[in-house]
């Protein structure tokens, strides 16, 4: 393990509406930024960075995240659409923005909405591998349907980070990207490569492009 996780990032053209939404789907409050919504609750590790950008998407999420939820219509009321509510077991809603996420039903009352991120790979073992080289974990497969997976380590507020097969290529920057603490030579000699850098973070993406942000450790030890 050579990162650990920090907090996610959502990029927004409404960020009030996003905020709402996102604070009721994921159990947080929300708090203004003068760049967008800081959501969080709990613990820090399950801050939430709602963004404001100007793009509007063009594509659909790369990185997607699942909630779990007492039920969908809870996510209705809050402001997402429903795109699909009969092929899968789940149900795969629209936040205010346009960008997809799942919501699963569970009828635990106590079950914690942080359930999974899952990311669309043109090659999932390769991409499973490589984030398990960073932030450890249990790595797992599913043959029939060619999935892979991170259990995370204590620390993530997600379950699970799935990575599932898909046909299309990347076409624009991922709406949706973790922060890490982790440094950036540590980072680059697994494999990432450098996008940006900004005041504070190093702005990277993984063997297939996908972006997150890295901010040096508080404690390089603890990493």
């Amino acid at each position: 393990m050579i990162a650990r996780y920090k907090d996610l990032c959502l990029d927004a053209l409404d960020v009030p509406a996003a905020a709402r939404f996102w604070s009721v789907a994921l159990g947080l409050r929300s708090e203004e930024r003068s760049t967008g919504a800081l959501l969080r609750g709990g613990a820090p590790e399950r801050a939430v960075w709602v963004n404001r950008v100007d793009e509007p998407r063009q594509a659909k999420n790369r990185l997607h995240v699942d909630v779990s939820t007492p039920s969908v219509q809870r996510l209705i009321d809050a402001g997402a659409t429903v795109a699909d509510a009969d092929t899968f077991a789940w149900t795969i809603l629209r936040d205010p923005d346009g960008g997809e996420l799942c919501a699963f039903v569970r009828d635990d009352p106590a079950a914690d909405p942080f359930y999974e991120l899952v990311l669309d790979c043109a090659d999932p073992q390769a991409q499973a591998t490589w984030w398990h080289g960073v932030i450890g974990g249990e790595l797992g497969h599913d043959e029939e349907h060619g999935w892979w997976w991170v259990d995370p380590p204590e620390g993530w507020p997600w379950e699970s980070w799935v990575f599932v097969p898909v046909p299309e290529p990347k076409v624009e920057t991922n709406r949706v990207h973790p922060d890490l603490w982790g440094e950036e030579g540590d980072l680059v000699a697994a494999g990432a490569t450098v996008v940006d850098r900004q005041p504070g973070w190093v702005v990277l993406a993984d063997p297939e492009g996908n972006e997150f942000c890295a901010f040096a450790p508080p404690d390089a030890d603890e990493c």
